[in-house]
Order: C-alpha cells, then structure tokens, then sequence
C-alpha cells in the first residue's frame, strides 16, 4: 500500500483505447504524476497500414493517450485530424506524425517524446513494450487466429481464449518501472482480449503487479462485448482480468450502477450489448473491494471528423471526473 500522503500521487493507467482515454482526461485534472502505460497490438485501420507499409510500432493508442494529456487544444485538434480523400484516406494527423518520428529519430520513444512536446503533454505515455508483436489467439476449440483485428470476427463467450505475442513480447523497463514506482495502478476499462489482455500478458507486468506497493484499482466496462463477453457480470470482467495477469492483485474494483437513457439503452440491445451486471453476493465474498457508482457520462460524445469507425465506437462512456474523484478517495483512504 501507499508509504506516505503525496498531494500529487503518482498515478499509472494500464490499458488502450477510449477507455483509457477517458480516465486519463480525467486523472490528470487531479494529479501532474501520471503515466499511461499503452497496448501495442494494435494492427487494424490507419494504425495497421502503417505498421504494414512503414515497418513502425503502432502509433494509433500512443496517439489517443497523448491528447488525452494535451491541454493545447488546437495542436490536440490538428492530432485528431483524419483525413477524407486521397492516399491518406483514414489515416489521422496524429498517427503520421509519430510514425514519421519514429523514422526519423529510429526510436519510437523519442518519436513519443517528441509528439509530447509538441502537444505540451502533461504526464508521460509509455508503451507497454518496444517489441513488434503480433497478438495471437487460440480458443478452447483450437481455433488459431494471428492479429488483434480478427477480434471482431470470432466469437469468444465461454471461451476464456488463450492470448499471447508473436515473437514474445518484453516489457519495457520504463513499464515496468512505473507500475513499482506508482501509488495507484488503475486498470482502465476496455476490450478485455483486444486492449487489456495484450498488456496484461506481457512477461513482466504480471510480477510487476504482484510487487508493487501501489493500490491496484480496476473500472469495470459499462456493457458487454457481444461474442466476448456476454453474460459477464463485473466479478467475471475482475476474474477475467486476473486470469490474464496470471495474478490476483486487484485490491478495488470500480463499477457502475446507473442506466443510460431507454433510447440509447434499446439502440446497444439490439446490437447485442448490455449494462454490465453487478452481482452484489459475488462481489461481496472477492478478496478486493467492490465499489459501485453511477458511471454514465451525461455529456455529448464528439468523433473526429473523417473517422470512418466513430459509429461503431461507444455512445455510453465513462464520466471521467467521477471516476477519478474515486480514485483519489481510494488513494487517500
């Protein structure tokens, strides 16, 4: 646990994507010590062409976590720029950028280091690994898929899959060192296999988890992933997160507990997605404490312009304040 009261707690979210994103707009309002710590599996749209055609590490989580940590809001806007037409049709501002870094300086740390400067970022954003993987999946059936864009395509319920990287992926001693260094590690909300797995994973991060002093706190997803996770109530998300750490080291697990209006609510049953269940007696006998809140942002959701996904992506997001308000009552307490 914490040695000591810091006004400004070193704070490291582990994850990838619009959940990560979320917490970190959030977090650092509340702290100038924090650390995203970024999956590196990502090989689909924009992020996939680039790896494909330009040999480099995937720029497209790195990007999100650093707007996320920009208050430079034109030069954080440029960033999120995508264009419509052309070659680079798809392809944001912001991914070019870094992966033209990347090739220029031969180092994607330094291509980060420089994005942040250029976006003023507050907090640091380490990748999880400097390894080019490949994410591999194998279900209980034997059913073999390579890259973390076949996700979509699959179903995995009851599945439990294994995930591991081709080749094997290290952990980056800067990943590595954050978690030990931390006060609190907040396992961000995400797609268990396709954001949070491909980290958890990572040989290293689970001894790291174990040793660290920090306050361990997962948010739980506010709905399912059809074909993933259906049925998954928020004991089963926890379980499932521990189970690809190959560690049991959560110590509070965050969930929501409130309703998003019927429209929207009725638009994500028919795609097959429902309010994450929280199953009170389950929880009540976890050896981490389970602390429920209403989660749902009530403010509107804004896509860049020219992001073909933006309508496949989620409508009923986290209220970032809210939930970094908990977490600072967590590492306080």
């Amino acid at each position: 646990m914490t040695s000591g009261i810091n006004s400004q707690p070193n704070i490291v979210v582990i994850g990838g994507g619009t959940g990560t994103f979320t917490l970190l707009r959030g977090l650092k309002n509340y702290t100038d010590n924090l650390t995203a710590l970024v999956n590196m599996s990502d090989d689909g749209g924009s992020t996939g062409t680039l790896r494909d055609e330009m040999g480099v590490l995937p720029p497209g989580d790195v990007r999100k976590c650093l707007m996320a940590l920009s208050d430079y809001d034109k030069v954080r806007d440029l960033f999120e720029f995508r264009f419509t037409d052309g070659k680079l049709d798809g392809h944001s501002f912001g991914n070019l950028f870094i992966s033209a870094a990347e090739k220029m300086t031969n180092s994607f740390e330094q291509a980060i280091d420089f994005a942040s400067e250029f976006l003023r970022v507050k907090g640091k954003v380490v990748p999880v690994t400097l390894d080019s993987v490949t994410l591999v999946i194998e279900t209980k059936s034997g059913q073999v898929l390579r890259g973390e864009h076949w996700l979509d395509e699959v179903s995995l319920s009851d599945q439990k899959p294994t995930l591991r990287h081709e080749p094997e992926a290290k952990i980056n001693p800067k990943a590595k060192q954050a978690i030990l260094d931390a006060d609190v590690v907040v396992i961000a909300p995400g797609d268990i296999y396709g954001s949070l797995g491909p980290v958890l994973i990572i040989d290293g991060i689970g001894e790291a988890l174990a040793n660290t002093k920090a306050k361990i706190v997962q948010v739980t997803n506010l709905v399912t992933q059809p074909g993933h996770t259906d049925e998954f109530a928020v004991s089963d998300i926890a379980s499932e997160v521990e189970r690809l750490a190959d560690v049991k080291m959560l110590d509070y697990v965050i969930f929501n507990t409130d309703e998003p209006t019927k429209k929207l609510l009725d638009k994500y049953t028919k795609e097959g997605e429902f309010l994450v269940k929280f199953d009170l007696e389950e929880l009540d006998s976890k050896h981490y404490r389970a602390i429920g809140l209403p989660l749902i942002s009530k403010g509107p959701v804004k896509s860049a312009s020219g992001d073909k996904i933006a309508a496949t992506r989620t409508l009923i997001r986290h209220d970032s304040d809210v939930v970094a308000r908990e977490v600072m009552k967590i590492y306080f307490s």
